[in-house]
């Protein structure tokens, strides 16, 4: 029953944020990208703060510490808010299966930012060669062509960048040691996600009336928001909750393959050789940080759900207890 109940979720959560690229995609023909986020996270925080409310007790549901406070502000506003801004913008400029690739660096670019700022952690020489592999990876994916500076490398970089804020946005909810379960943190976040992506919106000059309402753009706005923005986050972390946090992070290396299938079935979509060995390379990278890259010195037992630690005999907590100040 276990087994089958984890590999459901794995499914799910593979299929659910595939999906999203191939959505955002075609959404984006009819809505603004940032206003287009902003719409997804309005509909989600007020489908998954109902959620919470309904199945979270209520000594559970409120935050009650400054841990609390910076971890759902670090959720909202960088590993939800900002990298969902950078990848509905870059991936103007980049099909789906490419702007999925680059998104899945986001479980090696994470322990560079552990070990820079949680103090019991370590890059170990392993962890830095699969660091290396890739960020080569991103290098062959991106491939900059000089003549078109202005097109797809541009897009690439700004989705490295949206990578880079999901990664450091993960550490920051752990160095925040709060003791709010994942969803409800998730939930807390979601109107701080939106807040910034409508203050990014307007200050882009993005109105409302360059929206082109269709039967197309409302299912695409319904996925982001329904599909993989709130039934994504729950079979995420029950996959974690039920496999652990490494194993569950092994979705973003399916999830291009879901990308990359969707695109080429739904929108027309290819991909070229060069980023296939990108992808190819960043997966290599990621299995060379195997179990042993961080070297973990004196982490208090558990396993932090949002940063992907190798430890895998650890046994798996739901919340990380991570640095504290004092």
């Amino acid at each position: 029953m276990v087994a089958r109940r984890t590999a459901l979720f794995f499914a799910l959560s593979s299929l659910f944020f595939g999906g999203t690229f191939v959505a955002a995609k075609a959404g984006l023909a009819y809505f603004p990208p940032l206003l287009f986020v902003a719409l997804r996270f309005d509909v989600a925080a007020v489908v998954m703060l109902a959620y919470v409310g309904l199945t979270t007790s209520r000594s559970e549901l409120f935050p009650r510490t400054r841990g609390d406070i910076g971890a759902i502000l670090a959720t909202g506003v960088l590993a939800i808010g900002l990298t969902n801004a950078l990848l509905f913008v870059g991936q103007q400029y980049v099909t789906s299966a490419v702007a999925s690739i680059m998104y899945s660096l986001n479980p090696i670019m994470t322990p560079i930012f552990a070990a820079l700022l949680l103090s019991d952690e370590r890059l170990s020489p392993r962890g830095a060669a699969g660091m290396g592999l890739g960020l080569l990876g991103v290098g062959l994916v991106v491939s900059p062509d000089p003549a078109n500076l202005l097109g797809g490398a541009v897009g690439k970089g700004i989705l490295f960048v949206g990578a880079i804020a999901a990664a450091l946005g993960a550490v920051l909810i752990r160095r925040a040691d709060s003791d709010l379960s994942s969803t409800v943190r998730v939930a807390w976040g979601l109107p701080f996600a939106a807040a910034l992506c409508h203050l990014l919106a307007w200050s882009g000059g993005e109105s409302a009336a360059a929206i082109t309402w269709t039967t197309e753009a409302v299912l695409a706005l319904g996925y982001v928001s329904i599909f993989a923005g709130v039934l994504a986050y729950i079979a995420y972390f029950g996959l974690i909750d039920a496999a652990g946090a490494i194993r569950a992070n092994l979705i973003f290396y399916v999830v291009p393959v879901v990308s990359t299938l969707g695109g080429w079935a739904l929108l027309g979509e290819t991909i070229d050789a060069l980023a296939v060995a990108g992808f190819l390379t960043i997966f290599a990278g990621f299995a060379v940080l195997g179990s042993k890259s961080i070297d973990i010195r004196s982490l208090s037992p558990g396993v932090v759900t949002d940063v992907s630690l190798p430890d895998e005999e650890s046994p798996v907590r739901e919340e990380p207890r991570g640095y504290r100040s004092d």
